[in-house]
């Protein structure tokens, strides 16, 4: 079912591609409901989550100014992009780095629905960050959210079936991390900038993987990435 709904996205990224400029497209609630087949509850807490990004930012700097008046855009729909990408065979998945929520928060809330059978954990190092996520799990109700306040690092004997993170450290860095966390035929998921193909060749410098990029559906400059296979190389 869900290749249904990643041709839908692929219509989004042809129509962003045909834009001269970097022009984003806002999805209205209908088109939003209907690309992603969620019902309007889904709709709702998502916009709930958002209400509390605009409460919690004077308190916690979750994100960042410029980036908080088109928040919809910038971070929900950003996040919301990964969705169809993510295997239908997958239960388990750790998003690194979870911050102000994305695409951890965003995921979940829109798998509670979709793929309840789908376990979300939340690593975040920072305290406070992670007082907001606990926050924003409750008040959407998703059973499916463990939250971790602990470093990446230190997240051992832990395996995925899926790895994300977004607006974290570089793709070499993000290997570094999914490598040890990943099961076998895990994936990751990275959403990237316009940097993203000098992020690869100096990945490849370090490890053996393989990948493919999506067009992001909210800037023609950037990707995501669909990260697999991933294999340090090893100097003689």
């Amino acid at each position: 079912m869900k290749n249904k709904y990643f041709f839908k996205l692929m219509f989004i990224s042809f129509f962003l591609c045909s834009q001269k400029d970097d022009m984003l497209y806002k999805l209205t609630m209908e088109n939003f409901m209907d690309i992603y087949n969620v019902s309007r509850e889904t709709y709702d807490k998502l916009k709930l989550c958002q209400q509390a990004l605009c409460e919690w930012q004077n308190k916690f700097n979750l994100v960042s100014k410029n980036s908080l008046e088109d928040a919809w855009n910038r971070h929900f729909l950003d996040s919301a992009q990964l969705f169809p990408l993510i295997p239908a065979t997958a239960r388990s998945l750790v998003d690194l780095g979870s911050g102000a929520g994305f695409p951890g928060i965003v995921l979940a809330v829109m798998s509670a629905e979709r793929t309840p059978y789908l376990k979300f954990t939340l690593v975040e190092s920072t305290a406070k960050k992670t007082v907001y996520l606990n926050y924003l799990k409750k008040i959407c109700k998703c059973e499916n959210i463990k939250v971790v306040n602990q470093r990446i690092e230190n997240l051992i004997n832990n395996k995925f079936d899926v790895v994300t993170a977004r607006a974290l450290t570089s793709l070499n860095q993000l290997l570094a991390y999914a490598y040890p966390l990943l099961n076998k035929n895990g994936l990751c998921l990275f959403p990237k900038g316009k940097s993203f193909e000098l992020e690869i060749k100096e990945a490849q410098k370090k490890w053996i993987f393989e990948y493919q990029s999506v067009q992001s559906q909210t800037s023609t400059d950037s990707v995501v990435l669909i990260v697999k296979n991933i294999k340090p190389i090893r100097r003689s």
